[in-house]
């Protein structure tokens, strides 16, 4: 039943682009640059929220924005092509060696903060798609035609089992590496610095982000212009709810296959928004993808995304000196 549930998310998939092959000519073409550029922009103000975190965590070091935005890009980008996040590896090897002193725990903490924003958000977002009716309830989830999220919707009990397995496994390399444990929570709590200043991470961070969700909120609303949907602010709720959801089974790239099957089943299966569903993850992903490779090229001069990867591995097959 599993195969023939992931065979039927890839035979709708293929589908769904085939529609946005064909609906290519009659794209509106403003709305859709500006949405890309809007896009931009929300990629820049979390790189500048990123970058007020590692400031906070390392406030006597010197380093430049332009690499923390760079490495962001080049994992955004490595995302779309590679799945279960790949492309984070990356960014927090190139972030940890753009300042001198830092390590990885502290880097990825720091990293790690935007996160607490983001889910301030996502949370009522993704609430607020659960009580319009369209967007599947949780039961339902398993009907889905992605494996991502219908396989872990249908199989609840083996679901349960796998995160309290995580836990189990959580407290007891906590046990047995006690002492190691301590040394990498100093380094977490470095990470974490600027949530200790509230006056700080408002003013710091949490403004950036408030800003970029504007800009995302945006390019969602002319992107579904652009493909003849029809923007409002109920339908961008609903597509950054499907984001929100897609977030959190992050085994395809850019979370593709949940992303176009919820679109599916919130707005309908038409032609129109079947293109919609496929249509603007290829415009994201060209536009991540471009700006991850001059990131790679220009600030780091990495000629490839592989040649990245390979740095990545070289660099943490090294070793971290300490904790």
């Amino acid at each position: 039943m599993v195969a023939l549930g992931s065979s039927s998310g890839v035979s709708d998939f293929f589908d769904a682009a085939g529609e946005f092959f064909k609906q290519l000519g009659g794209l509106s073409w403003v709305p859709l640059l500006i949405a890309l550029a809007s896009y931009a922009v929300y990629l820049l103000l979390r790189a500048r929220a990123i970058h007020a975190a590692l400031v906070a965590a390392f406030p006597s070091e010197r380093f430049q924005f332009r690499r923390v935005w760079g490495a962001y890009m080049a994992a955004y980008g490595i995302n779309n092509l590679l799945p279960a996040g790949g492309g984070n590896v990356l960014q927090l090897v190139l972030t940890r060696n753009s300042i001198p002193t830092a390590t990885y725990p502290t880097v990825g903490a720091a990293i790690a903060t935007a996160t607490v924003f983001d889910t301030a958000i996502n949370v009522p977002v993704v609430g607020y798609c659960f009580t319009q009716g369209v967007f599947p309830k949780p039961p339902d989830l398993s009907k889905i035609s992605a494996f991502d999220i219908g396989f872990w919707a249908a199989h609840l009990h083996f679901t349960l089992f796998f995160i309290t397995l995580l836990g189990v496994a959580f407290v007891l390399g906590y046990v047995l590496l006690a002492e190691r444990v301590e040394q990498l929570w100093r380094h977490l709590r470095q990470g974490l610095t600027i949530l200790s200043n509230r006056r700080r991470y408002l003013r710091q961070m949490a403004s950036l982000q408030l800003a970029s969700w504007i800009f995302k909120g945006a390019a969602f609303w002319l992107l579904l212009d652009a493909f003849h949907i029809g923007g409002d602010l109920r339908r961008t709720v609903l597509v950054l709810g499907v984001q929100g959801l897609a977030a959190i089974f992050p085994f395809t790239p850019g979370g593709a296959g949940v992303q176009q099957a919820l679109l599916v089943a919130v707005f309908g299966g038409s032609a129109g928004v079947a293109a919609f569903s496929v249509g603007q993850q290829v415009a994201l992903a060209a536009l991540t993808l471009g700006l991850g490779f001059a990131a790679l090229t220009l600030i780091f001069g990495l000629r490839s995304f592989k040649g990245a990867l390979r740095h990545a591995r070289a660099a943490r097959a090294q070793g971290e000196p300490a904790l």
